[in-house]
Parts: structure tokens; sequence; C-alpha cells
């Protein structure tokens, strides 16, 4: 089970939102540039296919994190996300001896993911309850006060704001804040096409945006 790493990223997503752009290009460049020297999701799933089980090891902890916070957002309930999690990998390792790298891997394992999640829902629509996820709205060191209140409550208008998108902007949002996928794999995870994802990304993250920035009424 992958380490609890949502709080940290959900205050990432907070101050993401808040900027014009989620990373300057030179930072986009010099990332690109130390990433070169990985082995290629798709060549370590073909790998796996032939044998290698570390290759799968290593897809494994690649994509743990982001794969559990995109299923955690839209379970809500940690029990939940854990069962939809240890059911997409299991798919995933069914599926290696037919595996064909027509896609990349992202947009295969959330394809997979998206349809588990949207099984998971029919299965349990009655059951499905809005309970608030653990956050850890501790101060951080050296931080002040008003300065730490004003994070928790951005966190918390964000995880609402979220919760209340309908259920299509969400998923959108998630698989590219999450997953990092493109619009035009997120159109292939989802069934749709690219201005129609474009569209409820932009629409998703004006509203959080505004869920974020807004004020509560002074008494």
């Amino acid at each position: 089970m992958p380490a609890d790493s949502s709080s940290k990223q959900w205050s990432v997503t907070v101050a993401a939102l808040r900027a014009p752009r989620v990373l300057p290009k030179s930072l986009r460049l010099a990332y690109a540039a130390r990433m070169e020297h990985r082995p290629e999701d798709s060549a370590l799933m073909l790998r796996y296919r032939d044998g290698d089980v570390a290759a799968f090891e290593t897809l494994y902890q690649r994509h743990k994190d982001p794969l559990f916070r995109y299923l955690l957002r839209h379970c809500r309930q940690r029990a939940a996300a854990e069962d939809v999690f240890q059911e997409v990998w299991g798919k995933i390792v069914k599926a290696r001896a037919s595996y064909r790298p027509t896609a990349k891997f992202t947009t295969f394992l959330y394809r997979v993911a998206h349809n588990c999640f949207i099984d998971h829902l029919r299965r349990n629509k009655r059951h499905m309850g809005g309970a608030e996820l653990d956050e850890d709205l501790q101060p951080h060191p050296g931080e002040p006060p008003e300065t730490a209140t004003e994070r928790s409550l951005a966190k918390e208008r964000l995880s609402k704001a979220l919760m209340d998108l309908p259920d299509e902007q969400r998923d959108v949002f998630l698989l590219r804040e999450e997953a990092g996928l493109s619009l035009d794999q997120i159109a292939l995870v989802t069934g749709s096409n690219r201005e129609t994802a474009k569209s409820r990304l932009r629409y998703a993250v004006n509203k959080l945006r505004a869920a974020i920035d807004e004020r509560p009424e002074r008494q």
C-alpha cells in the first residue's frame, strides 16, 4: 500500500490552482532532462510480460502514489480506495500477457483505474458516503498562525469544492492533477474527445480556483 502523501500533494494543488502555471518552462525542461535516462513505462511492461518481475516493481513504485491519490479523491473513503487500488493492479498483472504498447502506459493504467472505479461506483452507489478525508492540517514549521489557518481553510474549501464538482469534471481534473495526463490521454481514458476534456477541465479549474479564493463573510 502506498505511503500517505495526500496531504502534501493537496497543499501543492492549492498552490498550483492559485498560480498561472503549474511549473515554469525552465523547470519542466530541467525535469524532462533528468527523466531521459529512466526506462520507458511501456518498455518496463514489455519486460514484465517476458518474465522480468523487477520491471513490474519499478512500474508499481513509479505510479502507486499518484494512482492511489486519484482513487482516494474519487472514493472519498480510504478502505474503498484501497480495494479499488488492489483491483487495478490485479488487472494490470492479468493483462501482461496480452499487453501491446499502442498507447502510453499511463493511459492504459488510468483507463483500467477509471473503469474499476466506475464498476465500484455501480456496485456501491447506495453506500457512497461524503465522509471527509483525513487531511493533515497541522501548521508547517515556522509558519505564522494566520498563514496556517488560511492554508487549512483553503484546503478544506478545495476538498469540498472537488466533491461538489460533476463527476466528469472531477475525473478530468484528477487525471490531470494527480496522474499528470495530457488532454489527449484524458480523452482516451474517459472515452471522450479532446475538446470535451479541455472544456471539462477548464470548468473544473475555474470552480476550484473560485472556491480556494473565497473569503468567509465577516460578522
